[in-house]
């Protein structure tokens, strides 16, 4: 086998095991009663995305160019979506859609999280498909297929295109964004903000669920930033894996350092979202940055996944158990938009086609994707604005599309567990077994059933 192949293969093997972090994370984050129903969505989402992602999700993401980190031979402008891509059994196809399919999985659990406790489980299994096959796909299509957002530079100027190297926009925002939308239309969890609107603490039934699966997280990782590489030779692999744990080492002790300042006393839920919002908005950037430029990001992201939290929580409402909107929506745009601060240029020139860098007409020479703060030759804000633009159209595409998409799929099968099941817990009415059987659950506590 070819060595490339090992190494995507082995990356994506990393990235599956993403999934049961998620799985610790979310159900540790939410009461016991309803355990067994959140465990059981992580479970499925990874069959349901992957079976949506063969069906057309593939071959809408990738159909019709060549995908290269380096080079994207594009289609004819804004051609969406290109022609099939033949899986069969060519070799390089079969990785990419292994890689990838494991890689989408990841974003589709994400609203999982935002969601839990409320989300009827038959509507759940809808959407399952639904987003494995079409909006990650598409939007991703414009990104790594040599969409539109690829060709900004060519078409417009802005830099080398839009740029986002392992995902924080186009599978963290994209997943924070399709849960923000389905946390709106559903609604808080019942009992959650008292009748002034101040929010009621709901804690979790299992912190040592959830800083498991946080580190597991963090160790899959490597695999979903370095397997973009294609390749175990690749000149910044070693780079990439570097910045991805310094980024994550410096966004959990910045949120530590929130959190005293705030509470006094260290919270082990947002420290773990610390943790992994500093591993959310590495993603992006992680192969365009110098090692001090990932410790500038992984902190900053670790500031803002803590007042994130208290905005979404306190500010506006929205009912988020797990804060995955803050850890992966924000902290993933964060993500993208410091590939327009902080890159220094030293990575592939020649990406999305860009070769030379001009301004005014004069001739700049050849360089990688670089930002206005560190190592922009003619202080050029031009990648930023590129990057603006991607982070937007995210924003905007995956928002409208998931809303619609929610609000069709309810007429099908309601969004919302029942009421009577949602107060008695959704793991009997919903999962036809309880979690904890040798337990009575209530919002007052646990007693046994014996």
């Amino acid at each position: 086998m070819p060595e490339n192949i090992k190494w995507v293969v082995l990356a994506g093997v990393l990235v599956m095991l993403m999934q049961g972090g998620f799985a610790l994370v979310t159900s540790g984050l939410c009461r016991a009663r309803n355990a067994g129903q959140v465990v059981t969505m992580n479970l499925m989402i990874y069959p349901l995305s992957v079976l949506g992602f063969w069906i057309c999700g593939f071959a809408l993401m990738f159909g019709g160019a060549l995908h290269d980190p380096a080079v994207v031979v594009a289609p004819p402008w804004g051609s969406v979506p290109g022609k099939p891509v033949p899986l069969g059994l060519d070799p390089e196809a079969l990785k990419l859609f292994f890689f990838q399919a494991a890689v989408v999985a990841v974003a589709v659990a994400i609203p999982a999280g935002v969601m839990a406790e409320r989300w009827k489980f038959q509507n759940f299994m809808l959407y399952g498909v639904w987003a494995g096959a079409l909006p990650i796909a598409v939007f991703g299509r414009w990104v790594w297929g040599g969409g539109w957002l690829s060709q900004l530079g060519k078409e417009f100027g802005l830099g080398h295109g839009y740029v986002d190297f392992a995902g924080s926009s186009v599978i963290h925002m994209a997943g924070g964004v399709m849960g923000l939308a389905g946390a709106i239309l559903l609604g808080p969890r019942l009992g959650k903000y008292a009748r002034d609107g101040r929010p009621k603490p709901m804690p979790g039934h299992n912190l040592v669920y959830m800083v498991l699966g946080a580190l597991i997280l963090a160790f899959g990782w490597f695999g979903f930033n370095a397997g973009p590489a294609l390749a175990g030779n690749h000149e910044r692999l070693a780079l990439i894996v570097v910045n991805t744990m310094l980024a994550s080492a410096a966004s959990t002790v910045a949120a530590f350092v929130v959190v005293i300042t705030k509470f006094r006393k260290p919270d082990p839920s947002m420290l773990c979202n610390g943790l992994l919002a500093g591993l959310v908005a590495s993603s992006g950037p992680c192969a365009f940055v110098s090692p001090a430029g990932a410790v500038i990001i992984g902190a900053v992201a670790g500031i803002l996944v803590v007042y994130s939290v208290l905005f979404f929580e306190g500010r506006i409402h929205v009912d988020d158990p797990v804060g995955a909107i803050s850890v992966h929506g924000v902290c993933g745009a964060w993500g993208v938009l410091s590939i327009g601060l902080l890159a220094n240029g030293s990575y592939r020139a020649g990406w999305n086609g860009i070769h030379t860098l001009a301004k005014d007409g004069s001739e700049m020479g050849v360089a990688g994707a670089f930002g206005t703060l560190f190592g922009s030759p003619a202080n050029d804000w031009s990648q930023l604005g590129a990057q603006v633009v991607g982070a937007l159209t995210c924003l905007l595409f995956i928002g409208l599309f998931a809303l619609a998409w929610f609000k069709l799929s309810s007429f099908i099968i309601p969004l919302r567990s029942r009421r009577e099941d949602e107060i008695a817990g959704l793991d009997l009415p919903e999962m036809g077994a309880d979690c904890y059987p040798d337990f009575h659950l209530t919002d007052k506590g646990a007693t046994r059933n014996d």
